[in-house]
């Protein structure tokens, strides 16, 4: 205890802290876009299955570093490229949420989307599947947030405290964003280009190439911040055609 309340611990602690929240980014927006096909009276109750999951994945993985690091050495070679466990999984999960991405702004675009409120089988089957997709994308978003904190951080107790204190901030937040995308069609759309984005960086990292998450998450700041303006001005014009 003595050791992770010294200074250099609790420096340590904040920036990985801040580090595992904004990591969380990708986990809340695709939590916001699955849980959104669920009934109303669902969704927190899936929201707070998906980040339970995915703290008790990152805890779970970081008590098995030994085999993480193992993950890091090269399986196969395809094209050229030595591909690893952790690739593999990265090529997996971007192409995951490459098709789950374009699938649903195809729905949004270019069919009539009916309500999702299913009842009996019909519901139980919509929720289990909405869980398994949560299950494949928390390894996922796991496996590369644990990587990270083994990176800037030596005591697993710091690791682990950090991403409770990550994982608490993100279940505060994870309720209001999933309700205003649900509530905002074009934000809706706008959550799940970031979601392509997204998958297409974990296929980049997948196949080698490296994507400073700084320019992708600035790009997404950008992104909400004119967004956010577009329904500032779409909520006057609202006002004004009522007065």
């Amino acid at each position: 205890m003595d050791a992770l309340l010294s200074v250099d611990a609790l420096v340590a602690l904040a920036t990985l802290t801040l580090m595992e929240i904004v990591l969380g980014i990708d986990n809340i927006v695709f939590l916001a876009i699955v849980v959104g096909r669920l009934p109303e009276a669902q969704r927190p109750m899936a929201r707070r299955f998906g980040l339970t999951l995915a703290l008790g994945m990152r805890i779970l993985l970081l008590l098995t570093m030994t085999w993480i690091m193992s993950l890091t050495r090269p399986l196969v070679t395809i094209w050229g490229a030595d591909l690893s466990g952790r690739s593999l999984i990265l090529l997996g999960g971007g192409a995951f949420l490459i098709y789950k991405a374009t699938r649903e702004i195809y729905d949004k675009v270019e069919t009539v989307e009916e309500e999702h409120v299913l009842a009996g089988d019909g519901g139980r089957a919509a929720l289990g599947w909405v869980f398994v997709q949560i299950v494949v994308l928390d390894l996922v978003f796991s496996l590369d947030s644990v990587i990270t904190a083994v990176g800037m951080a030596n005591r697993v107790s710091i690791m682990i405290t950090a991403m409770v204190l990550a994982m608490l901030v993100m279940l505060l937040a994870a309720g209001p964003v999933g309700e205003f995308v649900h509530r905002h069609p074009s934000v809706k759309i706008l959550a799940l280009a970031f979601l392509l984005l997204i998958g297409v960086v974990l296929v980049a990292e997948g196949l080698g190439t490296h994507v400073d998450k700084g320019y992708v998450y600035a790009a997404m700041a950008f992104s909400v911040g004119v967004e956010m303006l577009n329904l500032r001005r779409r909520a006057r014009q609202v006002a004004r055609a009522r007065t």
